[in-house]
């Protein structure tokens, strides 16, 4: 693709990704969770196209925080009225885009993280065992 038509679609999306704080109404449980889906959908393609999954998982992570910066002014119901920091919005997208794409993509999630994030889910669950993923 020319460099200029690249420069162009970014220049047209940054005011789309601008924090508008006083305008922005926080995002809802129901936001937060299409934004992780969406970015937990990202993890899978992009482990399936051979990115390595520390930087599917930044990618993604940095992906809804400018979507909660730009749309929600960084504020999400469930945190409290306070906008929260571009690198806080970053690891919590980033956490709960991994727990989702371990439920969606296990086989392209690294064993060590997909066991951990399931010890987390039984333990957080009262010891019951975390959902098998659904057949393919």
């Amino acid at each position: 693709m020319p460099t200029f038509l690249r420069w162009s679609g970014t220049l047209l999306l940054a005011p789309l990704l601008l924090p508008t704080p006083a305008l922005a109404d926080p995002a809802t449980d129901a936001d937060f969770r299409l934004y992780t889906r969406l970015a937990a959908l990202n993890i899978c393609v992009m482990r399936a196209a051979g990115i390595e999954f520390d930087r599917a998982v930044a990618i993604a992570g940095e992906t809804i925080s400018l979507v909660l910066q730009g749309q929600h002014g960084g504020m999400i119901v469930q945190m409290g009225p306070k906008p929260l920091a571009r690198d806080e919005l970053r690891k919590g997208s980033s956490n709960s885009a991994v727990i989702d794409a371990v439920e969606i993509c296990p086989d392209n999630v690294p064993a060590d993280v997909v066991k951990n994030v399931r010890g987390l889910i039984k333990q957080q669950s009262g010891g019951k065992p975390a959902p098998a993923p659904a057949a393919k």
